[in-house]
């Protein structure tokens, strides 16, 4: 008589690399068809998946976009010796990451749905913007409002070129942002 053999996997499909897929197909929903056309619909066709895998991991396609954003952007390199290497290398890495397909599109669009949606804005600022914040603050030894002011000008910038024209910001203007921002940062002179 042979045993049955058990499974210890329970029924249904395997629940390992559903956050990679969907993600991948946000960013690429979002790349093909822009943010607002980008919907939890679509990105649940896109990724294989039913929308109800998608609203049991996140409760709201703002907090999808968030968690797929801090996947895109992982860890922040701070990279150089001396405080204006810090802070160039943090400018040249979030404009290259603003720059990836889908991800300066779904960072400019759940940033905007922030601005009427209290709720998302909070997510927005706990889970995505302080990550940055903190990690800036314990490599500068700046205050908060400091290193907010410096989130405000880089991203706020890149952003804004992102929304004027379409495209990233091309490398020979992040050089110059960078030039204009180091003397108000780098020195630790206080801009107030």
């Amino acid at each position: 008589m042979t045993r049955a053999s058990t499974s210890a996997r329970p029924p249904g499909r395997p629940r390992s690399g559903v956050n990679a897929v969907v993600f991948a197909a946000t960013l690429s929903t979002v790349a093909e068809l822009g943010y607002a056309r980008a919907t939890v619909d679509r990105i649940a066709a896109a990724a294989g998946v039913a929308k109800t895998t998608i609203y049991r991991r996140w409760p709201s396609k703002g907090e999808l976009i968030v968690d797929c954003l801090l996947d895109a952007f992982g860890p922040i390199p701070l990279e150089g010796a001396g405080r204006a290497e810090l802070m160039s290398s943090a400018v040249r890495w979030i404009a290259a990451k603003i720059g990836e397909a889908g991800v300066g599109d779904a960072f400019a669009g759940v940033f905007s749905d922030a601005v009427s949606d209290p709720a998302l804005r909070e997510v927005l600022s706990t889970r995505l913007q302080d990550r940055y914040r903190l990690a800036l603050q314990d490599a500068l030894g700046e205050p908060e409002n400091r290193v907010l002011f410096f989130i405000d000008v880089v991203v706020g910038t890149l952003l804004h070129r992102l929304g004027m024209t379409g495209e990233p910001m091309v490398d020979a203007d992040v050089a110059a942002l960078v030039e204009m921002v180091l003397p108000h940062f780098a020195d630790g002179a206080d801009p107030t």
